[in-house]
């Protein structure tokens, strides 16, 4: 992944954004309603209303991330990436019950990837290079670069569909 630039910006205090490096360009919408805990947010970017970002996250460029997603500790996300609305990620396969948290393996997102929405992301899992997770998926396990992968648990459903792929397999009598 290549480094994020960004440029340190210091928001108020009153968005909890202490700690945070958020690139100039980035909106966040409902700033109010939006928890970022000591994350680094690249250039033009969008966070919506009611996400959760946690300390040490790396979130590259032009990454479009919908209402209520969760991206804890162990997340990185490059450039270009899509996270849809209730996405979760999780960073601990087997939580403690009144013993300290260790950090496990990171999860990491591929440039180009998509992510559906409600879609839940084990810790440690890779999701590759322009790869779609669709809505609603359990990735138990990483999503090879350009693949698509659907269903609980996610199994990979073949090569990622592009719009022109969808619109040239249609019949001419359509």
């Amino acid at each position: 992944m290549s480094k994020v630039q960004v440029q340190h910006v210091s928001r108020p205090h009153r968005f909890g954004f202490k700690g945070c490096d958020i690139a100039e360009s980035t909106m966040i919408w409902h700033p109010d309603n939006v928890n970022l805990y000591g994350c680094t947010i690249g250039g033009d970017c969008s966070i919506a209303f009611g996400v959760e970002i946690g300390r040490g996250v790396v979130i590259g460029d032009r990454v479009r991330i919908g209402s209520q997603a969760f991206i804890p500790q162990g997340v990185i996300v490059e450039d270009d990436v899509f996270i849809g609305p209730g996405v979760t990620f999780c960073n601990d396969k087997y939580p403690p019950s009144g013993e300290t948290w260790k950090e496990g393996p990171s999860t990491v997102v591929k440039r180009g990837a998509a992510i559906g929405a409600r879609a839940v992301i084990l810790p440690g899992i890779t999701i590759g290079q322009g790869a779609l997770v669709g809505a609603g998926a359990v990735v138990t396990r990483d999503v090879p670069a350009g693949m698509q992968v659907v269903g609980n648990p996610a199994r990979v459903q073949g090569p990622k569909k592009t719009f022109a792929g969808l619109y040239n397999d249609v019949p001419e009598e359509m």
